[in-house]
Formats: C-alpha cells, sequence, structure tokens
C-alpha cells in the first residue's frame, strides 16, 4: 500500500471528515457552511478541511471579489489510487474464495 493510500484512509477515519466528503460532494462551499451543515464550531472544522487539504482530498480556492473567502471542494481524481487498490483487493478475494470453494466442494475418495 502506498503513503497516499494509507493518508486517504487516515483521513476517512474520522467521522466528521466522512460527513464533509459526502457534503461537498453535493457541491462546493465555505468553511462556515460546511460547520454549520455538520454542526461542528468552527475550529473544528478548520482542523478537519486542514486534514482533509493534507490528504489531497479537498481543494480550496479563493474568489477573485474576496480573497477572505475560502470555498472548498472535493479534488478531482482525489480517490483513484484508493479505488484501484480496492478493486486489486478485491479481485484477489475473489480468487481466493473461488479456490476455497472448489477445495471445499472438491470430492472425497
Amino acid at each position: 500500500m502506498t503513503a497516499a493510500i494509507d493518508r486517504t484512509f487516515a483521513a476517512l477515519a474520522d467521522p466528521h471528515r466522512r460527513r464533509a466528503i459526502e457534503r461537498l460532494g453535493e457541491g462546493p462551499c465555505r468553511a462556515g457552511e460546511l460547520a454549520e451543515a455538520l454542526g461542528l464550531p468552527a475550529p473544528a472544522m478548520s482542523r478537519h478541511l486542514r486534514e482533509l487539504k493534507a490528504s489531497g482530498l479537498v481543494e480550496e480556492v479563493h474568489p477573485e471579489f474576496d480573497a477572505r473567502v475560502r470555498i472548498y471542494s472535493l479534488k478531482e481524481g482525489a480517490m483513484s489510487e484508493l479505488k484501484r487498490w480496492i478493486d486489486q483487493t478485491e479481485a484477489m478475494w475473489t480468487l481466493q474464495l473461488a479456490a476455497f470453494k472448489a477445495h471445499v466442494e472438491k470430492p472425497r475418495k
């Protein structure tokens, strides 16, 4: 497993960060809107967003009209390596379980 996948799993280990990812899946929003939607105080939301940015799952932009405003969104392709790992792991398990089934169902002499 690569360090990027480890960071993704670590970021997603927290339920508040998973909920933030789910909310950002609906569309970009400001940190305050995200904190309100998740029922978190602003400092806690800021810590979670820092972790999500560090893991590469979320990105922020500053609109031209106000550099103090930060809008957060999901980073495109951020989970592609994790998806590949899950697909490979699932394929491995499918092969292992098929071999086990064949062994168990093999007629005994």
